[in-house]
């Protein structure tokens, strides 16, 4: 691939080579090399315009790629899947979102496929939020902003929205619910402890929804 003066460092730009050659052997037979590189250049654009802190860049940038392309390929019917696949969507990607999407996860036990995002991502989780959530038990210690793409909406079957509006695109054949929670951000811990048990209470309900324990 021949890159522009606007692209990344060449250390950057191999260890971005060394992400397509791993992605291409995960995904050999769905995708081509091609369609492997433009995830991970798109990818790692999005990250970067988006990343306050670009210090694990790369790492992010193989993670989402992987996701991307795992999203891709659900909506396109190139992967069988056997589990519903809900996304929460946020403003930011930092507070809501984030704990609506770890609250499913931890209450789902890989019964369901969680995804979450924003609109506009940006900032960092507030540690508000990781401690609110560290009283249940469950760590952030992985999560990160996330930009809102259409191969993750395509390959939802529930999309959750929490304060976007309507950036998110709609798609025939999906449910979308419009959960109207507080925004967390700079708030108190108490006041996110309270969000946090709204978002808990809606979360639980939907997972009965789409799991026959």
């Amino acid at each position: 691939m021949i890159r522009t003066a606007g692209s990344p460092p060449q250390h950057v730009a191999d260890q971005l080579d060394r992400i397509v050659e791993e992605l291409s052997d995960t995904f050999h037979g769905v995708f081509a090399p091609e369609t492997v590189r433009r995830f991970v250049d798109e990818t790692f654009e999005l990250l970067d315009s988006h990343a306050t802190i670009k210090t694990h860049l790369v790492t992010l940038t193989a993670r989402f790629a992987k996701q991307r392309l795992t999203d891709y390929g659900h909506a396109q019917g190139l992967a069988h899947v056997t589990v519903p696949q809900v996304l929460f969507v946020c403003v930011h990607n930092v507070g809501r979102s984030q704990m609506a999407a770890a609250l499913l996860e931890y209450h789902a036990f890989g019964k369901v496929s969680v995804r979450s995002a924003g609109s506009r991502p940006q900032g960092q989780i507030p540690a508000a939020v990781t401690d609110a959530l560290r009283e249940l038990g469950i760590g952030l210690t992985e999560a990160y902003p996330k930009p809102l793409t259409d191969e993750v909406v395509h390959a939802a079957d529930v999309v959750v929205t929490m304060g976007c509006g309507d950036a998110c695109p709609v798609y025939p054949g999906k449910r979308y619910l419009d959960w109207q929670v507080d925004d967390p951000a700079e708030a108190p811990i108490e006041v996110v402890r309270r969000i946090r048990d709204d978002i808990d209470h809606r979360v639980r309900g939907l997972l009965s929804e789409l799991v026959d324990d």
